[in-house]
């Protein structure tokens, strides 16, 4: 993995962090990933060590959580 990875579930606290974490590092060094929409990646984001959104899986596979937003639970409905 190269890039890193926000990962939220387009609640108002993840698509404030979006729009920050976008200004802070750049959008072509970030892969935008909405759990809500693209439900089919959420297994990935939780072999990644996600447990709630938002949150950034970086580079050398450390993942930091966000301002809580919603849990990985919830997302999976």
């Amino acid at each position: 993995m190269t890039k890193t990875i926000f990962y939220h579930a387009g609640c108002p606290v993840c698509i404030s962090a979006e729009h920050d974490i976008i200004n802070l590092i750049g959008a072509s060094n970030v892969e935008i990933v909405h759990l809500g929409e693209d439900k089919n990646r959420i297994a990935e984001a939780e072999k990644a060590g996600v447990k709630s959104v938002p949150a950034l899986l970086m580079a050398n596979g450390n993942v930091i959580h966000l301002n809580f937003g919603a849990s990985i639970n919830d997302i999976k409905g």
